[in-house]
């Protein structure tokens, strides 16, 4: 991997070397994703079982998965959240290897992907806002699951806006490409990353750390 890295870097392609780090951040966020959907599928399981379940992730009162785990907006579907990670996640992760390797998917393909994965994207961070204001309590791996969800949203948009596969008028393709190209995406990634931290601090700091 690192030679490959090194080889891209040498050869000075940045377009190359973008799709390299779009796609391996694709991957990594996507397998994380699918792991923690497995965990989080096991214990609604052993929830459904046994609703007094201790898990193993039920550190303290706020970082607490059974809390979470057991409210009604852990099955918005009627069953539980986390089989759409194990649905959703292999596709993202097929994607993402293909990717690597040089292929260059069909635009509609790509326009269907980001919608779908913008609602997932947009679901992750609704039940963050239910876990935090409405539970009151947070599940690591849920917490995981929107990070790598974040991350992967933001690298297959900066995909797509590349190459213009949203299907955008002209105008607003051209803009949003100079804004990806300014890597301003980026910087709206680490702000919202920073911010969902900070808030997660601020509002249990001490039931977390005490």
């Amino acid at each position: 991997m690192l030679k490959t890295i090194k080889e891209l870097l040498a050869n000075n392609d940045k377009k190359r070397v973008d799709n390299y780090w779009i796609f391996a951040s694709m991957l990594v966020g996507s397998l994380l994703s699918l792991l923690a959907s497995f965990v989080l599928s096991v214990e609604a399981v052993e929830l459904a079982r046994n609703p007094d379940a201790i898990l193993a992730c039920s550190v303290n009162i706020i970082l607490n998965c059974a809390t979470v785990g057991v409210h009604p907006s852990a099955s918005m579907f009627g069953f539980p959240n986390a089989f759409l990670g194990l649905i959703a996640e292999p596709v993202v992760i097929t994607v993402a290897i293909a990717g690597l390797s040089g292929v260059k998917f069909p635009r509609r393909f790509m326009f269907v992907a980001q919608i779908f994965y913008s609602l997932g994207f947009l679901f992750a961070f609704y039940l963050l806002y239910l876990s935090m204001f409405v539970i009151g309590a947070l599940c690591p791996w849920c917490l995981l699951v929107t990070v790598t969800t974040t991350f992967v949203f933001f690298s297959m948009t900066r995909y797509n806006i590349r190459e213009g596969n949203l299907y955008l008028p002209h105008r607003w393709s051209q803009a949003a490409k100079r804004w990806v190209e300014k890597d301003y995406d980026k910087l709206v990634l680490a702000v919202l990353v920073v911010t969902v931290v900070f808030a997660i601090l601020v509002k249990y700091r001490d039931g977390i750390f005490g």
